[in-house]
């Protein structure tokens, strides 16, 4: 599914589905965006995208509830999405450890050059006057694409967001006493 524009929102919203969307269980992930946004789970990207498009504050919330219902069954479904995501960049690393494909570094030299391309054209020139919208959806996409070449070739910083998570949740706890 492209989400376009509306990934960030996702993944900011609803990181569990997000990545999810990236794999495997897309198909459940469309499905719960869709019952989240919708009120049913049939929906198309075109309806998730105009939905997401005008959300309101009550569907963001049900996003939110919805996210954290599916991370709640994938883990009952012994469903580790950090493992997968972990295991499908280690599969493309190996790859590229044993065929030396120079595809791959050629691309993200390329991602790379754009993304700051963009920013310091945007810091020198500022925004044109036409095609502006334009623009901030490839640099939106350029920064997708550009943490994911970042997470290839440095890892991820998925146990980062654990140690966060736990370090928030025993502040909460403390803070409350």
């Amino acid at each position: 599914m492209n989400l376009g524009k509306f990934g960030d929102l996702i993944g900011a919203v609803a990181p569990t589905i997000a990545t999810a969307l990236g794999g495997p269980l897309a198909g459940m992930a469309v499905k719960a965006i869709s019952s989240a946004l919708l009120g049913h789970d049939a929906g198309s990207e075109d309806d998730i995208n105009a939905a997401l498009a005008n959300a309101t504050p009550d569907q963001i919330t049900a996003l939110k509830k919805i996210d954290a219902d599916f991370k709640v069954q994938m883990k009952s479904l012994d469903i580790d999405l950090d493992k997968i995501s972990e295991q499908d960049r280690e599969s493309a690393r190996e790859m590229q450890s044993s065929t030396r494909d120079w595809i791959p570094r050629a691309l993200a030299i390329l991602v790379t050059v754009g993304f700051f391309g963009i920013i310091i054209y945007m810091m020198r020139f500022g925004m044109p006057s036409s095609g502006s919208e334009a623009l901030l959806l490839l640099l939106g996409s350029l920064g997708t694409a550009w943490t994911s070449v970042m997470s290839f070739y440095f890892g991820s910083s998925s146990g980062s967001q654990d140690k966060t998570d736990a370090l928030t949740a025993h502040l909460s706890k403390t803070s409350g006493k």
